[in-house]
């Protein structure tokens, strides 16, 4: 199935002490590495949406930085895949997989996830007000794999939004989940960069 790519490189990196696309990981800079398994992985166009070369201008907001790259895919695109820079270790068989149930239909996004692994506590302040079953509970990762023309619709939803499947969702569209992978770690903090290094 023919798809494109939205690589997202413009975040501020605020709890990383600064942009993250550029911090280098074996010496190649976190959006090169999301980029080249995406061209292993056959997609026919890559959008890298950030201050790198050939890449398009970032909004103030992640949702603007999106609807940035939708302006740019081919007209004849029906399927993209949004994806965070900061996630360098995303697989070729992981991209396969989203793209795969895109591709059976019946759906307007996919979304990789894993289950959530810690005890999930409710606090209000330092008090612990409730633990939250986690039995309903995944922790969403990217790529997240869309039809087009429904994550551009979905652009007329008001407000922020941390990941595009909450777009989908408020305009009633139906997104599901594949099985993630635990080492397609997000790089948040610097710390998160070093234990990078380790794994690969």
């Amino acid at each position: 199935m023919s798809f494109s790519v939205i690589l997202l490189a413009a975040g501020r990196g605020t709890r990383f002490g600064g942009p993250k696309h550029d911090a280098a990981l074996q010496g190649r800079p976190l959006w090169r590495w999301s980029y080249d398994v995406f061209q292993d992985a056959g997609a026919s166009e890559i959008i890298v949406v950030g201050p790198v070369a050939g890449g398009v201008p970032g909004g103030r907001r992640r949702r603007d930085s999106v609807a940035a790259g939708l302006a740019r895919l081919a007209p004849d695109c029906r399927y993209v895949l949004v994806h965070d820079a900061a996630r360098p270790a995303v697989t070729v068989e992981l991209i396969r997989r989203v793209v795969a149930r895109l591709e059976r239909g019946d759906v307007d996004g996919v979304i990789p996830a894993i289950p959530v692994r810690d005890t999930i506590k409710r606090v209000d302040g330092e008090n612990i007000v409730e633990t939250v079953s986690r039995t309903d509970l995944v922790a969403a990762q990217t790529p997240q794999g869309f039809v087009v023309s429904r994550l551009v619709e979905a652009q007329t939803v008001e407000g922020d939004a941390s990941d595009d499947a909450w777009l989908i969702e408020q305009r009633g569209g139906r997104v599901v989940f594949v099985p993630g992978d635990p080492a397609n770690l997000k790089v948040t903090y610097p710390d998160d960069l070093e234990l990078l290094e380790a794994l690969l």
